[in-house]
């Protein structure tokens, strides 16, 4: 009897205890703060890393296996001659300040982004655009100058996405969008904190609120992982320790592919860098593997042209820019150039600050001097992105499918090249996947032959993760870290 009794207790117990829920909070990690949260005025990939498909969201959105997905428009239509596009709006959106969105937001979105004093980092993928026009609250209509066979393509980037007419003020600090979070805080140089949004129009989070922790220092970084005091390192700056976190059981550790090519980049507009052999002869003196093994510690593919390796229509071009220090030399020779000192200015991320230093050996050791300048984010986007003022730099471009940024008029690398340009218009107005492969191809060799840069590595995503976290991406199709699917086991 008192065996029974007792027994009865422990299953009044059990049933009365509730189920331990799964935590409904998380704490990210990314190397480099956004300079602000504005994602149609700023070039940081920084700022997508927190805001794309979490704060903000276009009419179409990159999903994590790389295709272009229905977002805030749930359906369009192109018409026949290809020179226009017709989106439905979901119904029942509206922004983080209860306004409601409909058409006239996306007229407004799309000419802001348009104008001629927008600041937006993308703006050529509205310069197609004629004319936007609300039909009615749930229809618009972008008619294009010519057609555009990857125009919802060019509406899946976090420089498209829909904003509040009524939070352009203070977008920068404190963004409104029609996410799935809104912003909380922002403690500068420290975190930004994300909260659900109770009116989001589509399925609702696992998480309720998000934290976006700030560490630059690889060594920090792997302290933070190991004392538990971040959940998740979606893009880890220390791959040196991957192989100690991965015989841990409290992590696991995710290796996939991005849209990022790492390139030494070169301002073409600068003598004697405007001459090709010069160009070439910097190509020649870098050994891509010592950078994949110095720097990132064997993660990394090498790349011979600007362009995704995972990418069905990218083509190998590494063998043309091959390691050869003795025609490295050569080719200085034929050009005339000696005692050539190149200033070399590196962005924060590790693979800039490691990578610039094997780079410069690797140059000296061909003739090349080189003056290493350590930048902070913003010093970098200042002179080098927008003012060109630099020689040589390292940064890996994450944008997907940027190649166009090559047939730019005024671009850092100071490229100019008809024959690229042609390309990229005709590019432009063909819809047949067969000739744009063909186009897209031609584009490659055309940037190769000219050694516009030096093309090191598509830059690997390495994840650490605590093993009860899922939903985050493993690829990085869009520099973004989409919480919408991440949750923990229960």
């Amino acid at each position: 009897m008192f065996a029974r009794i007792l027994q009865s207790v422990a299953v009044a117990a059990l049933v009365a205890t509730p189920a331990l829920a799964a935590p409904d909070s998380i704490t990210l990690a990314m190397v480099l703060e956004p300079p602000n949260l504005d994602p149609t005025g700023g070039a940081a990939a920084a700022i997508d890393e927190v805001v794309y498909a979490n704060v903000f969201e276009g009419l179409t959105r990159i999903g994590p296996d790389g295709s272009v997905q229905p977002d805030l428009a749930e359906s369009w239509q192109v018409a026949d001659d290809g020179k226009s596009y017709t989106f439905h709006l979901r119904p029942g959106v509206t922004f983080h300040d209860g306004a409601t969105f409909d058409a006239q937001d996306v007229v407004f979105s799309l000419d802001r982004a348009r104008a001629p004093d927008s600041t937006n980092a993308q703006k050529t993928l509205f310069e197609g655009i004629d004319k936007v026009e609300a039909i009615d609250p749930q229809t618009v209509r972008v008619t294009l100058k010519s057609p555009d066979g990857a125009f919802p393509f060019k509406m899946a980037w976090g420089d498209a996405v829909m904003v509040d007419p009524a939070s352009i003020k203070d977008i920068a600090t404190r963004p409104v969008g029609t996410g799935p979070f809104k912003f909380g805080e922002w403690k500068q140089g420290d975190h930004i904190t994300l909260t659900a949004y109770d009116g989001y129009w589509g399925k609702k989070p696992a998480l309720k609120t998000a934290t976006f922790r700030f560490i630059a220092d690889p060594t920090a970084a792997f302290a933070a992982i190991m004392a538990g005091d971040i959940d998740a390192f979606p893009i880890y700056p220390a791959p040196e320790t991957l192989a100690q976190i991965q015989t841990d059981p409290r992590f696991k550790v995710l290796v996939g592919t991005t849209e990022g090519e790492t390139i030494l980049a070169m301002n073409n507009a600068r003598p004697p860098l405007d001459n090709v052999k010069v160009r070439e002869a910097i190509a020649h003196a870098i050994n891509r593997q010592d950078l994949i093994d110095g720097a990132m510690f064997g993660y990394g593919t090498p790349i011979g042209t600007h362009f995704a390796p995972h990418n069905p229509d990218y083509t190998d071009l590494t063998a043309q820019s091959a390691y050869d220090p003795e025609l490295s030399k050569k080719l200085l020779a034929e050009a005339g150039v000696r005692d050539l000192t190149l200033r070399l200015a590196l962005p924060p991320p590790p693979y800039a600050r490691r990578g610039g230093e094997i780079i410069a050996a690797e140059l000296r050791a061909v003739g090349i001097q080189t003056q290493i300048t350590n930048m902070e984010w913003a010093q970098w986007l200042e002179q080098v992105y927008k003012n060109a003022d630099y020689d040589l730099t390292i940064i890996s471009h994450v944008e997907p499918m940027d190649i166009g940024i090559y047939g730019r008029e005024k671009y850092y690398f100071n490229y100019r090249n008809p024959a690229f340009r042609e390309t990229m218009s005709r590019l432009d107005a063909t819809t047949d996947p067969a000739q744009r492969s063909a186009l897209l191809k031609q584009a490659q060799q055309i940037i190769a032959d000219d050694y516009v840069n030096a093309y090191l590595f598509q830059l690997p995503k390495t994840g650490v993760a605590k093993a009860e976290i899922e939903g985050l991406w493993e690829n990085a199709p869009m520099p973004a870290n989409d919480l919408t699917g991440v949750s923990w086991k229960e």
